[in-house]
């Protein structure tokens, strides 16, 4: 991808600033969620001008932006920015200053969305290709560390994987009642969800004609999967004529994403009929995509197993850098997904399934795997035969990877590339649990 319309000709850093901010432990804490009459609260009724001027700061643009019942995702120059009413995701990569957006985001929250404290904090990433390229504090995890120790006094910091490897980097805060550390939103009685009415939108997380969805309330639920060293014949799809982009009978960057989405199999993830898609393909190569996601207590759910979790709205994104050296491909998806096998076609995929789909897309040379999960009050938690669900989430990823296709399957099946396990570990962050593991094609 290219930062500002530039066009790269040195290396291009592929992984991403991940931070995500909370200002409340759920959008029914946000002050004027009982007032809301459009869905449009909290951090949502924030103008998009105050945010583009904050984006301005870590250096990236808005490309276009989809509107659900819950979340409007951003699409960026420099990857993905998530608007709810409690919470914010900002996701960057190449040379941005990720994390020099964040007194500003506190500012914005204070004033225009009457949310004065954060309630928590995670800032992570994975190693750089490039570090010596990065800028301000970017240039080394201990910086990235002393800036965010410099406005939260409840943080901790850690190093996941292998320090002369691949490897994941987490920067955490609690909530705490600590007058020494950085204040939580007030706990208040948890007060019904407005259902959202008219939503005024660029492009309709409703233009399926699905139904409206409540706001989720329940497990925090990421799953990532960071891949690099793409297989060559993938990433020559995401090169695009530059010459034909001045033409302008040419596809439009969205019309030319949106083709090559459903050509390798990026729209066919998740069910059409439970996503709003939104991509982008970057002159002279580079892919970026958001959706939205309906998932919950709909009959096809409830059938693949879903333990009849509360209905709600996700979304996932996905960001390539496809030049040879350095090719890199990102997929991340917070939809709690069951453990559970399922074959039906119409239901959100299980964890195996997703991990499998998406690395058949792509078919990286080594890859790693991340899934951060709640453990507070989610009586989900532990699985069958005291099975926790990171175990599971391990088990899964290793069974999606390493096993061979079974008798009777497909051609595609039998083809698919197969992996080794380099790396397994588990974490317990107090009320967080995670699940990484890193693999190496195999042959």
């Amino acid at each position: 991808m290219a930062e500002n319309g530039d066009v790269y000709t040195s290396p291009f850093e592929g992984p991403e600033k991940l931070l995500e901010i909370w200002f409340a432990p759920s959008p029914a804490h946000v002050p004027d969620a009982a007032t809301a009459s459009d869905g449009k609260f909290g951090l949502r009724k924030v103008d998009r001008a105050v945010w583009k001027e904050m984006l301005a700061i870590v250096k990236c643009e808005v490309l276009s932006v989809i509107e659900g019942v819950e979340t409007d995702a951003y699409l960026l120059s420099e990857s993905s920015f998530f608007v709810s009413p409690h919470r914010l995701i900002l996701k960057t990569c190449g040379t941005t200053l990720n994390l020099l957006g964040l007194p500003r985001i506190l500012e914005i929250a204070r004033e225009h969305a009457s949310l004065p404290s954060v309630y928590r904090c995670f800032y992570s990433r994975k190693s750089f290709f490039f570090p010596e390229r990065q800028k301000g504090p970017h240039r080394e995890w201990k910086d990235e560390v002393g800036y965010l120790d410099g406005i939260f006094h409840n943080g901790a910091a850690y190093t996941v994987g292998k320090v002369n490897g691949d490897h994941w980097l987490l920067y955490i805060t609690n909530p705490s009642d600590d007058s020494s550390s950085t204040p939580i939103s007030p706990v208040i009685p948890v007060k019904p969800l407005p259902q959202p009415s008219t939503i005024v939108e660029e492009r309709s997380a409703h233009a399926n004609g699905a139904e409206s969805l409540q706001p989720s309330q329940g497990v925090d639920y990421t799953i990532e999967i960071l891949m690099t060293r793409l297989s060559p014949d993938v990433s020559k799809a995401f090169f695009f004529d530059e010459a034909a982009s001045h033409d302008d009978t040419a596809p439009s960057p969205s019309s030319r994403a949106h083709a090559l989405s459903s050509k390798i199999g990026i729209a066919d993830l998740f069910p059409a009929h439970l996503t709003t898609l939104d991509a982008y393909a970057f002159s002279p190569c580079g892919y970026s995509s958001n959706a939205l996601l309906k998932w919950g207590q709909t009959p096809q759910h409830l059938d693949a197993g879903a333990h009849g979790r509360a209905a709600g709205e996700g979304y996932y994104t996905i960001h390539v850098t496809p030049e040879e050296g350095w090719s890199y491909a990102s997929f991340e998806c917070n939809v709690p997904l069951s453990h559970a096998p399922d074959a039906q076609p119409r239901n959100i995929p299980d964890l195996r399934t997703l991990v499998r789909r998406v690395v058949d897309i792509f078919r990286p040379a080594r890859l790693s795997l991340t899934l951060f999960i709640s453990s507070a009050g989610n009586t989900e938690l532990e699985e069958e035969a005291g099975e926790s669900a990171v175990e599971a989430a391990q088990r899964a990823f290793k069974a999606a990877l390493t096993r061979a296709a079974p008798d009777g399957a497909d051609e595609g099946a039998r083809a698919a590339a197969r992996y080794k396990r380099t790396d397994k570990i588990n974490y317990e962050f107090g009320d967080y649990d995670l699940a990484f593991a890193s693999f190496e094609m195999t042959g």
